[in-house]
């Protein structure tokens, strides 16, 4: 139903927001497993994807246990067998989710289960060199924080009861807590700069937006999401970023006016894609309603 359809998505992306600023980059990897097949169009019992900056690099789903590439650089850089050892990657984690998901609803009363892993790591490159800033390896349950890596102290931290086992056992195992910070410092930030290079030219690409203003005097600007972040407006309301159907993103900025107000008003707006910033007149208008 759209109601049970409705429920999965609010879990798959309660937790997982994500923010780059103008000069940093990010990589993380996203694993989503249900103990169940719910039978509904594009969802999965077990899904993995890779985002470079927030844009879609690879895919994997339990139903073509295959992983492909989302970006035509990846495909042309990266080797075949990148892709076959991803491949069998991610159908061991898939078995390992499986596993997990059973030993949750043990513990947890709930019809539907959604257990999520993410991982990855930011940079900033802002003077030339990479500097690695933060690192990420967290689970959620349903939406809620579960479990996480607290990489400065290298040790697990569970939030929630069920969790209690996991941190005691898994900081157990130094070699383990070694290995997940070396990943996130060092792997990840090398794959990262990797992924940079191999897709810089699309990457790094910001179309200029477009800019509109109307009788209520809203700013509506329209560009690439990897680029909706680095502009600011000094109107009042906002909407926050939002999806167009082309894969482009909006932002509307709002302010009231009054109707006998003598000011001149405009909507300004700052762009990487942009030599100088875009000036759009408010126009005058008498509505007899």
């Amino acid at each position: 139903s759209s109601e049970q359809h409705g429920e999965i998505f609010s879990k798959l992306v309660n937790l997982f927001g994500f923010v780059s600023l103008s000069e940093k980059h990010s990589l993380y990897y996203i694993y989503s497993a249900l103990n169940k097949d719910v039978s509904l169009p594009g969802i999965y019992e077990f899904t993995a994807l890779g985002l470079l900056d927030d844009r879609e690099i690879d895919y994997y789903n339990s139903k073509e246990q295959k992983k492909i590439p989302k970006q035509s650089w990846m495909m042309e850089k990266m080797q075949e067998d990148y892709w076959e050892k991803g491949t069998q990657s991610r159908k061991s984690k898939e078995q390992w989710f499986k596993v997990n998901v059973e030993i949750l609803m043990q513990r947890m009363n709930h019809n539907l289960h959604v257990l999520q892993w993410r991982h990855g790591c930011e940079i900033d490159e802002s003077n030339g060199e990479v500097k690695f800033l933060n690192g990420i390896d967290q689970y959620s349950y349903d939406g809620s924080d579960f479990l996480s890596f607290d990489n400065s102290h290298r040790v697990w931290v569970a939030p929630v009861q069920a969790a209690e086992p996991k941190p005691e056992k898994w900081d157990g195992v130094s070699i383990l807590n070694q290995y997940t910070q070396g990943y996130l410092e060092k792997e990840c930030v090398d794959w990262l700069t990797k992924f940079m290079e191999y897709g810089k030219e699309t990457l790094r690409k910001h179309s200029p937006p477009d800019v509109h203003a109307f009788v209520s005097l809203t700013c509506l600007a329209t560009v690439e999401f990897s680029s909706a972040r680095r502009y600011g407006s000094s109107c009042y309301t906002s909407s926050g970023i939002r999806p167009n159907d082309d894969g482009t993103y909006q932002l509307r900025k709002s302010v009231e006016i009054n109707g006998d107000d003598p000011a001149d008003y405009d909507c300004c707006l700052t762009h990487s894609s942009l030599t100088e910033p875009v000036m759009k007149k408010w126009g005058k208008y008498n509505c007899d309603w």
